[in-house]
């Protein structure tokens, strides 16, 4: 009787797993961030230096 009830109380609690799915998806998105703020980030900086040697060349 106690085995069947202890069963049923983990088959129902699913709470240990909802929060490790939510901290993988965490993880996901903030690997995502930083990827595609290092992605932008190379892009501006070369958006800059052609600004720049632009302004240089031609003041």
């Amino acid at each position: 009787m106690m085995v069947r009830f202890l069963q049923r109380l983990l088959v129902q609690d699913r709470s240990g797993a909802t929060m490790v799915e939510m901290g993988f998806l965490a993880a996901l998105i903030a690997v995502a961030m930083i990827a595609s703020l290092h992605a932008f980030s190379n892009s501006l900086n070369n958006t800059f230096n052609v600004s720049t040697k632009s302004l240089l060349i031609n003041p």
